[in-house]
């Protein structure tokens, strides 16, 4: 409207009394358009850049980032900040926007041996061509784990009201301990999942000692193989890791499971952190 009919600001104003428009921001805006012929903004207009400057990328760069052959010798914000004498919010700026990087979380896995990575290729793929695409969904994976048959609680901070000029020592014991017991009794349990389901909790009898016999006899037998023909029928392809138990010669033929790799057994991976994660959950509403 300004560059066809030549409409002022306050005239502007005036056909778009719902907009909210200020007058010195409709001059301003119009002043630009006179100017530039454009209301984009120009480039190396804007606040100056005072702190995030070559050099100071250059430094930044050098401490966030780990040195060539010298693993873990990145440093954090707050290190940079203080050995650089940049606010932190400036070294945050440069290094999403100027570096453009991004902090990906660390997580844990399993320490492989050059010849462990070579055995678990090697044997992965075996698996890969013993199994084909429809049999991997009638793969039951087991596993077991020891876990606390005792309520443990998660405390959380709490605090005692007395009333003012009454003494510590008059206040009775049980309102300032809090106190757990010395031991938390544990018990190992086993479980199979699959594509097809899962069994349920299998619990090892208290003091047993679990060797090849013990897993073979109570544990295989009479427990987990018979839940999962509950849930499976009498198809299934059974796979164990490489436990002392599971790999004893009257157990297994010969072993394919890769070494030292938890991560590829969903048991591991995700059944017992799923069930940890929502443990901690009920504990915390307790």
């Amino acid at each position: 409207m300004y560059l066809s009919k030549g409409f002022g600001p306050k005239r502007l104003l005036s056909e778009f009394p719902d907009k909210g428009w200020k007058l010195g921001s409709v001059k301003t805006l119009l002043n630009k358009i006179r100017l530039t012929g454009t209301t984009n903004r120009q480039k190396g207009s804007g606040r100056p850049r005072l702190t995030r400057k070559a050099e100071n990328v250059k430094d930044v760069e050098e401490l966030v980032l780990s040195q060539e052959e010298k693993p873990k010798t990145h440093h954090s914000v707050r290190i940079i900040a203080r050995e650089t004498g940049i606010l932190r919010s400036s070294v945050n700026r440069i290094i999403h926007r100027d570096l453009r990087l991004k902090c990906v979380k660390r997580r844990r896995a399993q320490l492989l041996s050059e010849a462990n990575r070579i055995a678990r290729l090697t044997r992965c793929k075996q698996l890969l061509k013993q199994y084909s695409e429809h049999a991997v969904d009638m793969i039951w994976f087991s596993d077991e784990m020891i876990l606390r048959s005792s309520h443990h609680q998660i405390y959380k901070m709490t605090v005692c009201i007395r009333q003012s000029g009454q003494k510590k020592r008059n206040i009775a014991p049980s309102r300032l301990l809090r106190t757990r017991s010395t031991f938390a009794k544990l018990v190992m349990c086993s479980v199979a999942v699959s594509k097809m389901g899962v069994t349920d909790l299998i619990f090892v009898d208290p003091g047993a000692k679990v060797d090849g016999q013990y897993y073979r006899e109570m544990l295989l037998l009479r427990q987990m193989l018979p839940a999962i023909k509950r849930v499976a029928g009498d198809t299934y392809v059974f796979q164990q890791d490489s436990a002392p138990a599971h790999r004893a010669r009257e157990t297994i033929f010969p072993d394919l499971w890769p070494p030292n790799s938890p991560d590829l057994n969903p048991v591991d991976y995700q059944f017992w952190e799923s069930c940890s994660r929502e443990s901690i959950r009920r504990r915390s509403r307790m």
